[in-house]
């Protein structure tokens, strides 16, 4: 019997395996740049037979990357952004949201030190001028 929990990733390993072929990475780039293409098109895409691209289509889809709708006789496919968002949120989102608050108070404090020295240039300007213009 599987434990409740591994049958949580099975979708996300799905994800990853798909991420792991370049080709399937190259066909979810060009679905982002023109959405709704048919094989024919996709297959213009990559340097692979028919059959090929059809087989990394049908992965892409089994992982849910890509979602397909019929219009008349053409199979159209879409880029499905949900499983990359949900990859993001859970090994990347969480690492990221201490880094970029801290980056967000650096920049915060940079700004006040740009605002502070200007300041004191300016300060400096004004102490040169009367020290030159009695």
């Amino acid at each position: 019997m599987q434990p409740f929990g591994c049958l949580l990733w099975a979708p996300m390993d799905a994800v990853f395996k798909a991420l792991a072929g370049r080709s399937r990475r190259k066909l979810l780039d060009e679905l982002h740049k023109n959405n709704g293409q048919t094989l024919t098109e996709m297959c213009g895409h990559i340097d692979a037979t028919r059959q090929a691209v059809a087989k990394h289509l049908a992965v892409l889809e089994s992982a849910n990357l890509v979602a397909t709708h019929w219009r008349g006789r053409e199979k159209l496919h879409y880029l499905n952004p949900v499983p990359l968002h949900e990859i993001y949120e859970r090994w990347i989102g969480k690492y990221e949201r201490h880094r970029l608050a801290t980056l967000s108070e650096l920049k915060k404090g940079l700004e006040e030190n740009k605002k502070a020295s200007h300041h004191a240039k300016a300060e400096i300007r004004l102490r040169h001028l009367h020290q030159h213009h009695p």
